[in-house]
């Protein structure tokens, strides 16, 4: 059973996948800056150290624990700020992914998972859901470095033989997600429902986007997991990029509409202007994770809205206004 270190382990995403890692019986080492994550999300069995990922200390945690594999989901995550930094997101995704890549060279560790991203690097798509093979189009800073990352994978696998894995989200969602620090639509507008307050929509409201339940992407990274760990010093597939979604496309209007049926109430939006490098419409081919990676979403966004409202009226309600 291989030692993984996972980056943002305390985040949203991050913390569901260190949980599954350990419950399959996996060492697990967490590298988060808690810039983001959050120490309650963070699982008491991982080995946890309080880093950066552009930080020299990295170098440190390489050395000491040896990790076989990299998970790595530590990120700079906000669109908007990449438009409006762009120095500041590319230090984040492309240099602290660089100091990653180097610390895995230098210290023996052979297979990366990175969560990249699928609406941000294609564009607007042409006609049905994208496929990975399309060409890529990033609208923003953000989509620019989650491409550049994924080729610096591809020279470490031919230049040093460790074995990458991207896996390309879709708008993922799920309990532990920031309605405050992270691009989710849906825990806005359930924090939003849930205070009473007016959700916010940005233009029209009829941009459309994949939303993926984080049970489903989890599966996903034990899934790629498996797969490296069978390659066994081979590509385990190629071509190595997946695809993370659903394959449907929801409103964010429809979307507001399915969390009031789910929450038994009524709101009253707020439109502003459309935000600079968000995208109309992002929906993604998963049929080659089905064929290579044996995955498929299993849960529907009806089944996911209400888990997902589930946990944030036991969380957010409990701290009071």
């Amino acid at each position: 059973m291989p030692k993984i270190l996972v980056t943002g382990g305390a985040g949203f995403i991050g913390s569901h996948v260190v949980d599954v890692f350990l419950q399959e019986g996996h060492e697990v080492v967490v590298v988060d800056d808690l810039s983001s994550g959050k120490l309650d999300n963070l699982n008491p069995q991982a080995t946890f150290y309080k880093v950066d990922i552009t930080s020299p200390e990295l170098e440190e945690v390489f050395d000491r624990e040896r990790p076989e594999v990299l998970n790595h989901h530590a990120a700079q995550m906000d669109v908007r700020r990449s438009v409006a930094d762009p120095l500041f997101d590319a230090k984040i995704n492309v240099l602290g992914s660089l100091n990653l890549l180097e610390a895995c060279r230098k210290y023996g560790t052979r297979q990366v998972i990175f969560a990249s991203s699928g609406g941000a690097l294609y564009g607007e798509p042409d006609l049905g859901p994208e496929e990975e093979d399309r060409p890529l189009r990033p609208a923003s800073p953000y989509g620019v470095a989650k491409l550049a990352v994924e080729r610096y994978l591809q020279v470490y696998w031919q230049l040093h033989a460790i074995q990458p894995i991207s896996l390309r989200y879709a708008n993922v969602y799920g309990p532990r997600q920031d309605p405050h620090g992270e691009a989710g639509v849906v825990a806005i507008f359930i924090e939003r429902l849930l205070r009473k307050e007016p959700p916010l929509i940005f233009g029209d409201g009829e941009q459309t986007r994949d939303f993926v339940y984080i049970a489903d992407v989890v599966e996903a990274n034990f899934l790629a997991l498996h797969g490296l760990m069978a390659a066994h010093g081979r590509r385990p597939t190629d071509p190595w990029v997946f695809n993370i979604g659903t394959g449907l496309e929801t409103s964010v209007n429809r979307l507001l509409w399915l969390l009031e049926e789910t929450m038994g109430t009524e709101s009253h939006p707020l439109h502003k202007p459309p935000r600079p490098g968000e995208q109309r419409r992002s929906v993604l081919d998963v049929r080659r994770a089905e064929r290579f990676l044996r995955w498929a979403p299993r849960v529907g966004l009806k089944e996911g809205l209400q888990a997902t409202v589930a946990w944030f009226q036991k969380a957010l309600l409990t701290q009071g206004p």
